[in-house]
């Protein structure tokens, strides 16, 4: 019995020392894991921000009615190209065509009422010249006959008569320039017909030019909102509108805390003013496309909105080709500020659990370090790392998942995938 014991004891204790040996062995022969790593960069970055926009055209002017009448016709095509002076619609100017003969007949027969009381003034003004040569004689006579009838070289009855005809001539004076005002006052009433008739025939003239619609301004016609036989009148609303498109407007609101954080960092309004003029504007059209012209500053609304505490900006956008139409939405795009000697690591390094966020920092003996950090922008791919690493740090981008504290690894440089090729 008691060398039963020893030999199962001896059996024992080889196979524990077998099986140490080969758990051992084991532990030796399993390779560390290999995983990606990038450097902690440092540099200065610009961040930039986006606000949703609206392009409008840089003049949009809307084409009315300013007389009521038919459209005869259409002179455009509706999309197209037009050029200041061209003509969009043709109201019937028959109408107003008539009005303009007409008044141009009223106002030949008042200038014809007014020659014939200027006509009527030089008569008039001839007859005082007679009346007042008749008294000058008439006075005369009274003169030689006072005398005479004193020495009785005439009657007194010739005297009398001489004096009377004077009186006579003098009432004829007064009448004559009675005319003479008469016919001024008939030259000033003519004269008010003629300017009345002038203004007349002025405003139909104009009424008869509202029946060309044309294009005030160099740009792209839009729809045509009334047909060829339409009843159009001021009342009527838009027939058509026509934009400037080149260059083109992109309106966009930033909050009130953005606008003032932004001029809080210039000490003058000569700085602000400059730094306005030296940014440039990107536009991210709906499909993802960055448009390829760059935009600049046009100008900040006067007042914040009290509903949405938000400031309209404007941009404004080289357009040559008119590719930007007014109505697309699109996203504005800029560098409002700049981090000086930032941290920066990839997004995908950086692993988010319950709110905080932290890295896998590959330290001395390839040993795995799981940190804490604290994120701050998104620059492209990367995050800015205010705490938690230190420039030239390696940090884990791939193989995150299989990772814990002391783990040891084989870290390779981080290859990141083409596009369209899955990681």
């Amino acid at each position: 019995m008691s060398r039963t014991i020893t030999w199962a004891a001896a059996i024992l204790l080889v196979l524990l020392t077998a099986g140490c040996t080969s758990n051992s062995n084991a532990a030796r022969s399993t390779p560390p894991l290999t995983v990606q790593t990038v450097q902690v960069q440092q540099r200065d970055v610009p961040i930039y921000g986006e606000w949703l926009g609206t392009l409008e055209g840089m003049v949009n002017a809307d084409i009315k009615a300013q007389v009521s009448g038919y459209i005869e016709q259409q002179g455009y095509s509706e999309g197209s190209v037009v050029t200041k002076g061209q003509l969009l619609f043709q109201i019937d100017p028959r109408p107003f065509q008539a009005v303009v003969d007409q008044a141009r007949a009223q106002l030949a027969q008042a200038n014809g009422r007014l020659s014939q009381a200027r006509a009527h003034l030089l008569e008039a003004e001839a007859q005082v010249g007679v009346a007042e040569a008749n008294q000058g004689r008439s006075r005369l006579d009274v003169e030689r006959y006072t005398p005479l009838a004193k020495q009785q070289a005439i009657t007194q009855q010739d005297l009398d008569n001489a004096i009377q005809n004077n009186l006579a001539a003098k009432a004829q004076v007064q009448a004559a320039k009675a005319q003479v005002e008469t016919a001024k006052s008939q030259i000033e009433s003519a004269e008010a017909e003629v300017q009345a008739a002038h203004a007349a025939e002025e405003t139909a003239r104009l009424n008869l030019g509202f029946t060309h619609l044309t294009s005030p301004i160099d740009g792209v016609a839009g729809a045509a909102l009334q047909q060829v036989g339409s009843l159009v009148s001021p009342a009527a609303g838009t027939i058509t509108t026509v934009s400037t498109l080149n260059p083109i407007k992109c309106y966009f609101t930033v909050s009130e805390q953005e606008y003032l954080d932004f001029h809080r960092r210039y000490d003058t309004p000569e700085r602000l003013a400059e730094e306005r003029r030296n940014l440039e504007l990107q536009l991210i059209l709906s499909d993802g496309t960055v448009f390829e012209n760059r935009g600049r500053f046009y100008f900040a609304d006067r007042e914040v909105n009290v509903r949405t505490g938000a400031i309209r900006i404007a941009g404004l956008f080289d357009n040559p080709n008119n590719t930007l139409r007014p109505g697309q939405y699109a996203k504005i795009r800029f560098s409002a500020r700049s981090v000086t000697g930032a941290l920066l690591v990839p997004q995908r390094a950086v692993s988010e659990l319950q709110g905080g966020y932290q890295v896998a920092v590959v330290g001395a003996h390839n040993k795995v370090q799981i940190r804490p950090v604290k994120v701050a922008d998104r620059v492209g791919a990367d995050w800015i790392i205010s705490e938690g690493v230190q420039p030239g740090e390696q940090v884990v981008v791939e193989g995150l998942q299989r990772l814990r504290n002391d783990t040891v690894v084989d870290p390779k440089p981080y290859v990141p995938a083409r596009r369209g090729e899955a990681k």
